[in-house]
């Protein structure tokens, strides 16, 4: 089912319940109005029957041919019919006629105050509702066990009963009903008909940006969702969406250059290792041309060695990342022992400076953590001149502990910073001066800064070398998922 035909369905059935809900409301209380007046015209023909009776010290008397009764109009609304009857239920007077009277007569030996009966229906189908009340004698009630003999027309009681027809509150209450049906059903064919089209109004910007979203292509990175006009959730969902395919378009660019460079890294040392192999067999050569040929090869082949485990250490996806089993450290005593095992010629140049307390301590995976300060340090000797201090400082702040490598060579460009970590990106003056790399060292570094829960930032200017940062968490006794696939330590060598 389309949203919008729920959408209806649910806005239709909501008006449904509500015109139920106010209809049932309205019939009930006007069926209550309705019969609370009946019972109130019975009240006041019973009151007037009341009052013309007569108590005289020799009884109750009723005398219809001296007194002439006269009922309120509120009383002779709707057909009325009454009773009077000495307390054996002897019939003294009345409007009341075979069935209606046989009934009224029913209401004999009520005591005190009005008595009210259920409604009933008469042979015709008529619905009736009834009352009746008994008037005493103050003093000649019946209190005595035996009937005391009284003047003609005096009575110890009578037994006044009244009776009105509900066929007037029947008929209206069904007109009623009807009328509340007939509007209701105007109503909510109404909404029906209006809400289907205010749906489609409503739904209209999402159509616009479903029909958007399959009219782009696989490789349209520039494609976008039309914006609505009116700033709505609509408009707040068309922005989020847009600013996915805005990240997708940059992580699909990303992968092309990414390619891109993969191929072109490739190519050059495969390129060469053919041209070198093809002309060593062009002819028979001597013993050190095949020694130097091959030395070329090996050389080659580690540099695609490199290249091809740098590349696999950064496709990894996340989906593939494996959970990687931490260790609790110290962080200074982990940088002075790999500091004391590092094999560099320019060993001697390293200047350690340690501000944190060896209490502190970290969660890391050592070799990779091994990984990640030889390729810092690798860069430090590469881009400074010999002679000249690589300093590796660490120091505590709130949340963890930081360490840093830094050179006083060259440096990097401000232009140059932002990209610094993106795979095979070289700054433009490092290939102008010939340095060896392929761009995927620091690449590698920043992958294993963000698996330990840190990350690497740098700050450089030229001509004042250039500082790289380690921010590590404090140490958590738990495990962390690894941004990347890795399994040891890989083999990225130095100055990459």
């Amino acid at each position: 089912m389309r949203l919008g035909t729920r959408l209806i369905v649910y806005y239709v059935t909501a008006i449904a319940a509500v015109l139920i809900g106010f209809s049932l409301a309205l019939y009930l209380m006007a069926a209550k109005h309705l019969y609370r007046q009946a019972d109130e015209r019975l009240e006041a023909a019973l009151n007037t029957l009341t009052a013309a009776a007569e108590i005289e010290p020799g009884g109750v008397t009723w005398e219809p041919e001296e007194r002439r009764l006269t009922f309120n109009r509120r009383t002779l609304e709707g057909q009325l019919t009454w009773r009077i009857s000495d307390p054996q239920g002897k019939r003294v007077d009345g409007s009341a006629t075979g069935e209606l009277d046989r009934i009224l007569n029913r209401l004999g030996g009520v005591d005190g105050p009005t008595r009210h009966f259920a409604s009933f229906s008469d042979a015709a189908g008529i619905p009736w509702r009834m009352a009746s009340r008994r008037l005493d004698h103050p003093r000649l009630g019946g209190d005595s066990l035996a009937p005391i003999p009284r003047p003609p027309g005096h009575y110890d009681a009578l037994i006044l009963s009244a009776g009105t027809s509900l066929e007037g509150v029947r008929s209206d209450l069904r007109n009623l009903a009807l009328t509340l049906v007939a509007l209701s059903l105007a109503v909510w064919t109404l909404v029906l008909i209006t809400g289907r089209r205010l749906c489609r109004l409503a739904l209209q910007p999402v159509i616009e940006m479903a029909a958007a979203a399959r009219a782009i292509g696989g490789y349209e990175s520039e494609s976008r969702l039309p914006t609505p006009g009116a700033d709505d959730e609509l408009g707040e969902l068309c922005r989020s969406f847009n600013a996915l395919l805005d990240r997708l378009g940059e992580s699909m660019e990303r992968q092309q250059r990414f390619t891109g460079d993969a191929s072109h890294q490739l190519r050059t040392p495969l390129t060469s290792l053919q041209g070198h192999v093809d002309l060593a067999l062009r002819q028979e050569r001597p013993a050190e041309e095949y020694r130097r040929v091959l030395s070329l090869v090996q050389s080659k082949t580690r540099s695609l060695r490199q290249i091809v485990d740098g590349l696999m250490f950064l496709s990894r996806a996340d989906a593939e990342a494996r959970r990687l089993v931490l260790e609790e450290s110290s962080l200074d005593a982990w940088l002075r022992e790999y500091l004391d095992a590092w094999a560099c010629p320019r060993r001697s140049d390293i200047v350690y400076e340690s501000a944190a307390p060896a209490s502190h301590r970290v969660s890391v995976h050592p070799p990779l953590l091994g990984e990640l300060l030889g390729n810092l340090l690798d860069n430090a000797a590469k881009y400074s001149p010999p002679n000249t201090p690589i300093k590796v400082r660490l120091w505590h702040h709130d949340g963890g502990v930081s360490f840093s490598v830094s050179n006083v060579g060259q440096g990097i460009d401000r232009s140059d910073l932002p990209h610094i970590f993106e795979p095979f990106f070289r700054s433009e003056s490092a290939r102008l001066r010939g340095m060896q790399g392929v761009g995927l060292g620091l690449s590698v570094a920043a992958r294993i800064a963000v698996a330990f829960g840190g990350r690497l930032t740098a700050d450089s200017s030229p001509g004042q070398g250039a500082e790289f940062t380690v921010e590590l968490p404090e140490h958590k006794a738990q495990t962390l998922e690894q941004a990347g696939r890795v399994s040891g330590t890989q083999a990225v060598g130095p100055g990459t």
